[in-house]
């Protein structure tokens, strides 16, 4: 099982970082903030390509998964990153089916797997 799912586009990182805000809201999820990671590290003298990282979260989902285990606190809010390399664009998102991985005695249902898909379906939508 993957970690991450990450996907190259065409669109220019602003595009793509403009989709990813729009498809978040259409799934009923929102942005909770957006980490410039380049002009972060760039303030302190250290180049590199453009990097945001888009911290997205659905309460209901964050409340259950606290209910099941407060420590999965650590993996929230979910991100999506957009970032280039070598000139190219692309979409990443941790996946959320991993969770039942670092956290076996929580009983998640199906509720990684679901969040899972919706996190996949708006980084495939941002990305055309």
């Amino acid at each position: 099982m993957d970690f991450d799912y990450t996907v190259e586009t065409n669109k220019t990182f602003n595009e793509a970082v403009t989709a990813v805000e729009l498809e978040t809201a259409k799934v009923g999820f929102k942005v909770l903030h957006i980490h410039d990671v380049q002009a972060t590290v760039g303030a302190k003298d250290f180049k590199i390509e453009p990097f945001k990282i888009i911290e997205i979260c659905n309460a209901k989902s964050a409340y259950t998964v606290l209910q099941a285990d407060i420590k999965i606190g650590l993996c929230l809010p979910c991100k999506i990153n957009v970032y280039q390399k070598n000139e190219k664009t692309y979409i990443s998102g941790m996946r959320p089916i991993v969770l039942s991985q670092f956290f076996p005695n929580a009983n998640l249902g199906d509720l990684p797997a679901e969040v899972d898909k919706i996190i996949r379906g708006i980084i495939d939508k941002s990305k055309v």
